[in-house]
């Protein structure tokens, strides 16, 4: 029995010892197969070298790996944007926590507190039921969700309600520019006859006879008083607050690198290179701040719309439209100055087609107000799996 015993022990023994040894050889092997597969030096230089190569080619499919590998440098090597003659861009960056404000016009709680209640009061429309957020609702990307608003009178407005989510940061305001500045941009709509219609002398008397509102006004501006200028910086100071939450693409951004799935990182890859989309879409706020003409002004017929030049009266500005930030794209449907486009997928088909290109009617040949292409629009042909993947990204946005 002991002999039996002694023999079974030393069996149970060896097993371990060999489980042992062949892990132990396991490691040493994955360790020299690891060391044989991380290319070091120039090797390493070579191998990234034929990544992006491959990421270069283009086509239906994608080298993810090699995709993994060029994306996890530093943005600086990132591969250069491919954008066409004459575009103005700047490299990518995650947006800023805050909106610049006016010198000495800092961000004030008060203020804020007191422009999203201003927001929020349809005392200021001329009906008494139109408040701003009816055209700029916090549920729906900060816009409407419809092609055009309603206004004063049911009264169907010209073009879409663009969100305000990423007003505090844009150089020109309204799809056409009209306004430079939040607090000359929060005027308009209030007195403009087909959205709020509002008589300002009536809209400040209501505000005047709320005790509530004489309390909010002197607490946020250091002194009583109610009037039109006032009424615009609280606003605008709300607008400012209005910074879209932090997201994967500014994580990604910030060094997050599995932030974006393969797809969604495919989709960037193509948006700075192939697809072009940094012609016009490009630094923190993904806007170039410029008017382009993307072919949907319909000269010379029912829907016809030109733009800037009804700010400017230049002919070259006919046709003409602001770039919109793509920040929070997705949730800001649907699409484009008249809001005719349903679906993200839809308009990137369009990019990809090279947007529409309006010819002239033989009576409108020479007509110097016809507008002209924009040069950086051309098509891409790229495939659809490539359109995927932009799509997939813009939602990450």
């Amino acid at each position: 029995m002991r002999s039996k015993r002694w023999l079974a022990n030393l069996a149970v023994a060896a097993a371990s010892a060999l489980l042992f040894a062949a892990a132990f050889a396991g490691l040493l092997w994955a360790g020299a197969s690891a060391a044989q597969t991380t290319p070091t030096g120039e090797a390493a230089d070579l191998d990234l070298d034929l990544c992006r190569r491959r990421l270069d080619a283009g086509g239906a499919q994608i080298d993810r790996d090699c995709l993994r590998r060029v994306y996890a440098l530093p943005i600086e090597q990132w591969p250069r944007p491919l954008t066409d003659p004459g575009a103005r861009w700047s490299e990518l960056a995650p947006l800023p926590r805050q909106a610049p404000h006016p010198p000495g016009d800092p961000p004030d709680p008060a203020r804020i507190a007191l422009g999203k209640r201003l927001f929020e009061d349809p005392r200021l429309s001329g009906s008494g039921q139109i408040a701003c957020a009816n055209c700029h609702d916090s549920e729906l990307g900060w816009g409407d969700g419809r092609s055009v608003p309603f206004g004063h009178d049911r009264q169907r407005g010209r073009r879409n309600a663009p969100s305000v989510a990423m007003s505090g940061f844009a150089a020109h305001l309204f799809w056409d520019g009209r306004a430079s500045t939040l607090e000359q941009q929060v005027l308009h709509p209030l007195t403009d006859p087909r959205e709020m219609a509002a008589r300002p002398a009536a809209a400040l008397r209501a505000l005047r006879r709320d005790e509530s509102y004489r309390r909010d006004y002197a607490q946020a501006f250091g002194s009583p008083g109610i009037d039109l200028a006032r009424t615009a910086r609280a606003l605008a100071s709300f607008q400012r607050s209005l910074v879209p939450r932090f997201n994967r693409f500014d994580r990604f951004l910030e060094g997050d690198r599995r932030a974006l799935d393969d797809r969604q990182l495919w989709g960037l890859h193509l948006f700075r290179t192939r697809a072009r989309c940094m012609n016009c879409h490009s630094g923190a706020t993904l806007s170039d701040d410029g008017f382009h003409n993307l072919g949907l002004h319909f000269y010379g017929r029912k829907l016809q719309d030109l733009g800037r030049y009804e700010v400017t009266a230049d002919p070259a500005d006919a046709g003409k439209f602001k770039t919109p930030s793509l920040r929070n794209v997705a949730k800001t449907g649907p699409w484009m100055h008249n809001g005719r486009f349903a679906t993200l997928r839809g308009v990137v088909n369009l990019y990809n087609a090279g947007m529409p290109r309006p010819q002239p009617t033989p009576q409108q040949v020479g007509d110097p107000l016809f507008p002209q292409p924009d040069p950086l629009l051309h098509p891409l042909d790229l495939h659809r799996t490539e359109l995927e993947a932009i799509t997939a990204f813009l939602e990450t946005l």
